[in-house]
């Protein structure tokens, strides 16, 4: 029975998570998650940088850029902030002031992208915070890795010796009978 209201909740949770109402909830609970959270932030930084440097560099307009970044973002938190940034660019604002204004945007981001449109190399830029973040990415995995081995390593042993003594200990107990 608690399996079933497992499955029914988690089909329920799943529904709600891809609905118009719960997408953005439910990314921005997705990044406040202690560990894997600081690993979704740090991949979408890193898919915006890339995006956005590959579109400009092959000389897509800012703004139609940051709407082909914010439509293939994956979270919907860093979808909306870009959203904003586009208004506010359209504006007549800089990039990087609007992006200050959302938390999911690092302050060191916000000012390599200054740097970048003071100096008109945004694509460079961003390609730096890209690479950056993508080497993040890979160093919290492999930590994550590396601390999740010796767990799983741990626990098939119990289960192992689990099901061990499982099949052993009618045997045992049939002996001590004919004896």
């Amino acid at each position: 029975m608690l399996i079933l209201l497992s499955g029914v909740g988690g089909w329920f949770l799943r529904r709600w998570a891809r609905s118009p109402k719960g997408r953005p909830t439910w990314d921005a609970f997705v990044l406040k998650v202690p560990v894997f959270g600081l690993l979704a932030r740090k991949g979408a930084l890193a898919r915006f940088a890339r995006t956005l440097a590959a579109l400009t560099r092959s000389g897509v307009g800012i703004l139609e850029a940051l709407e082909i970044v914010a439509d293939t973002a994956g979270n919907e938190v860093v979808s909306l902030a870009l959203r904003d940034t586009q208004r506010a660019v359209k504006q007549g604002d800089t990039l990087a002031r609007p992006l200050s204004q959302h938390d999911v945007f690092p302050p060191m981001v916000v000012q390599m992208i200054a740097v970048g449109e003071e100096t008109g190399a945004l694509d460079d830029m961003l390609d730096k915070i890209a690479d950056f973040y993508d080497q993040e990415v890979e160093a919290t995995v492999d930590a994550l890795t590396s601390l999740i081995e010796p767990l799983l390593i741990v626990t098939m042993g119990v289960l192992v010796g689990g099901m061990i003594i499982s099949l052993y200990l009618p045997m045992f107990r049939i002996i001590t009978l004919i004896k």
